[in-house]
């Protein structure tokens, strides 16, 4: 069982530093074609997961805002009641000693 255990710890780390190593080699390349800029790599991984977005007119500015602003009362509605009842909960009191 502990040759297993061996055996497995060696091929996870063996993978586990490859993609290391690719991951470094990709973070090396995009650093390089961006002339080693770090705020040029990271805007376009912001631009690439879509967090980022181009916005062309104003409709499209105030469209995002709006869908940020609802998604912010939706989380307000869910919390207040659940704070307002953590507040005004029952107090649970200590026994008394003897």
């Amino acid at each position: 069982m502990n040759q297993k255990g061996n055996i497995a710890t060696k091929v996870m780390l063996f993978f586990g530093g490859a993609i290391g190593i690719w991951v470094g080699a990709a973070f090396v390349s995009a650093l390089a074609h961006s002339n080693w800029q770090i705020s040029q790599v990271i805007g376009q991984y912001l631009v690439a997961i879509g967090l980022v977005k181009e916005m062309h007119t104003l409709v499209d500015f105030y469209t995002h805002i709006k869908g940020i602003e609802y998604l912010i009362c939706v989380t307000l509605f869910v919390a207040f009641p659940v704070f307002y009842k953590y507040l005004n909960r029952p107090s649970v009191k200590a026994p008394a000693r003897r």
